[in-house]
């Protein structure tokens, strides 16, 4: 029987003591799947150690190892109710997988891989997986410090927000004033942020504070295709839509004084973050790759439990194709980022007729949070070479690693938390515990409670922008549901997430930021 066209379900705890009828067009693997995982829901997850919890083997089919999950216990039923450890176990039966299929606390429902989930995958023998890297390719944060405090700023901030939203360009398929030969748009997908700096308001010391340096080696631009390049051409400087925004935030606590001065970071200080990411040339890079790994799934015999996990072997043709693609998506983002810093300089410069230097707007760090890279670990007493999928996940790596740039070797890497517009973002810093047991990788953000959907209902008639007022936080948006897809309820508390983070030991607090001014696409 290759189809079921229905299903009987009744353990799904809804559904107890009642029987629902369910169409189904899956295959029974699937549906065996399904059912496993709903009897594994009714039950306790083993706690593992202090905020650790285990998904244990046979919580579906196939599973090669265990799933592990970062998590305050109170946060527990809202994972379950995601049924997201299901999409942790999924994982974990992928060829190739080495160690636990991990999951964060800021963990949700994404497409195949769950949003917030890390796996790493031997080079020999091993897969990589578009839907464990995701559609936005290089997502990622980048912070600016600055002189000023916000006690200076406040009075003007009002100011300060239109200028940035009219500065920088946000929205869905919004296109930026920059616009580019075929021969630079190739150095940006080969080199990244490198083009960007010296171009005016961006330097080279920008680069030592981003990570890889803001440029991957190995991408080929002659594997981007003409769709992804249209899509793209008109898109460096851009903030995009959805969850990406730029914010004007103050430092409002500092947890770790020796990391916040080494990070350039102080209480009252008024920074900048950016969220954004490659914008269309991922999405369409990360499309056309799965429709082509579907057939290198079939060719291969991989069994998968979601066709959403469709992969191919690190070392085929296909496998290198997309990781060639990937990196110059990455390389992209980098530098899209890093012109929106030299933008947003390029306001403050204006608004305050000093330099960015004299206003001392130095990048802290940017770090990515959807991404494979080749990785080396102490597996088993040996060094092994790893394929680590990061999706919605930050890398966090620890004091006197060798990756590091010299002016933070001491203390470890900055790691940038984004929480909602309405509470708080975090700058932590990676811990050694973090390169034992997460492939030296922390949370992202906050993580999504809400659809976008449900989030729009919950709120239709509100005015957001008064809501958040109220709170201190001026808000600019160009989209005309955005605020209300993005309210601060949509999303789990940060500081929970935070919280199970450092509980777990994979990172530590440094500072605490808080909103004064967001633009949203």
């Amino acid at each position: 029987m290759k189809d079921v066209s229905q299903f009987l379900i009744t353990c799904q705890p809804e559904n107890l003591g009642t029987t629902k009828l369910v169409n189904f067009q899956h295959s029974t693997r699937q549906l065996a799947n399904l059912l496993t995982y709903q009897l594994t829901n009714l039950l306790t997850f083993k706690e593992i150690s202090p905020f650790r919890y285990e998904v244990p083997i046979g919580t579906v089919n196939g599973m090669r190892t265990t799933g592990e999950i970062i998590a305050a216990p109170g946060m527990l039923d809202r994972i379950k109710a995601d049924k997201t450890p299901q999409q942790v176990a999924n994982v974990a039966t992928l060829p190739g997988i080495v160690g636990a299929s991990l999951a964060m606390p800021d963990i949700h429902w994404g497409y195949g891989f769950p949003i917030g989930g890390v796996a790493a995958f031997d080079v020999d023998s091993g897969i990589v997986s578009p839907g464990g890297v995701g559609y936005d390719i290089n997502c990622g944060v980048c912070l600016i410090r600055s002189d000023l405090t916000a006690e200076s700023v406040r009075p003007q901030i009002i100011r300060i927000i239109d200028n940035l939203f009219q500065t920088v360009p946000c929205g869905v398929g919004s296109e930026g004033k920059i616009r580019l030969s075929r021969k630079d748009f190739d150095s940006i997908l080969g080199i990244g942020a490198q083009w960007v700096a010296g171009q005016g308001c961006t330097d080279a010391a920008d680069i030592e504070a981003m990570e890889e340096r803001g440029s991957m080696s190995g991408g080929d631009p002659s594997l981007v295709s003409e769709r992804a390049r249209q899509r793209a051409e008109k898109q460096l400087g851009t903030l995009g839509s959805g969850n990406h925004f730029l914010e004007v935030q103050e430092v409002v606590e500092v947890y770790h004084p020796a990391a916040a001065a080494a990070f350039g970071l102080f209480q009252g200080q008024m920074v900048v973050l950016i969220h954004s990411g490659s914008r269309g040339l991922g999405h369409q890079v990360c499309d056309e790759t799965l429709k082509v790994m579907q057939n290198v799934v079939r060719r291969e015999g991989i069994v998968l439990p979601d066709r959403q996990l469709a992969c191919a072997p690190i070392k085929s043709k296909e496998g290198q194709a997309y990781l060639a693609a990937m990196r110059c998506s990455a390389n992209f983002a980098w530098a899209n980022r890093l012109a929106m810093v030299g933008l947003t300089r390029q306001v403050f410069q204006q608004l305050f007729s000093k330099s960015w230097r004299d206003l001392g707007m130095r990048l802290v760090y940017d770090v990515c949070h959807n991404i494979a890279k080749m990785e080396d670990y102490i597996i088993g007493g040996r060094k092994q070479t790893l394929c680590v999928h990061r999706k919605g996940a930050t890398r966090a790596l620890a004091a006197g690693d060798a990756r590091l740039p010299e002016m933070y070797r001491a203390v470890g890497q900055p790691v940038l938390i984004p929480g909602d517009m309405g509470r708080a973002s975090f700058v932590l810093v990676g811990l050694p515990e973090a390169a034992r047991t997460t492939y030296s990788s922390t949370c992202h953000g906050a993580g999504r409670l809400m659809s976008r959907n449900a989030a729009v209902k919950s709120t239709r008639g509100q005015d957001i922008v008064e809501r958040l007022a109220k709170l201190g936080v001026v808000v600019r948006a160009e989209g005309k549901d955005t605020l209300h897809e993005e309210v601060p309820e949509a999303y789990k508390d940060v500081s929970e997430v935070v919280a199970a983070v450092v509980g777990a030991g994979v990172s530590q607090k440094v500072a605490k930021l808080k909103p004064l001014g967001t633009v949203k696409g």
